[in-house]
């Protein structure tokens, strides 16, 4: 069985946590920012657990949509200027709480 590592961010804006306690992914807080896709706006709660890519979004995103996410306290755009290795999409980065960065791919 493969070891669920959690790691715990912030916005690399204004430095606010972006862990949400009241919705647990897989038995850990989840990561909170708000979103836009071509259908709207709204939130989507990602898993924390390093290399897990559950979530639950209170709108509906299709397969292969390219999502702009923002930190949910200060709204700054979540996007670097980097591209994804798999797919060539947007990469969106955060600060983790112990030191350090990582980034996910903004295609879903």
């Amino acid at each position: 069985m493969k070891k669920q590592v959690p790691i715990n961010v912030q916005c690399p804006h204004c430095l606010t946590s972006l862990m949400d306690t009241e919705i647990i992914l897989n038995g850990h807080p989840s990561i909170k920012l708000n979103i836009i896709t071509p259908e709207g706006r709204g939130e989507i709660y990602i898993c924390s657990v390093y290399e897990c890519f559950d979530h639950r979004s209170n709108i509906d995103i299709k397969d292969n949509t390219i999502v702009d996410f923002y930190c949910p306290e200060c709204d700054q755009e979540l996007l670097i200027n980097e591209e994804c290795k798999i797919c060539d999409g947007p990469m969106v980065t955060f600060l983790i709480q112990v030191g350090g960065r990582v980034s996910i791919c903004s295609r879903k």
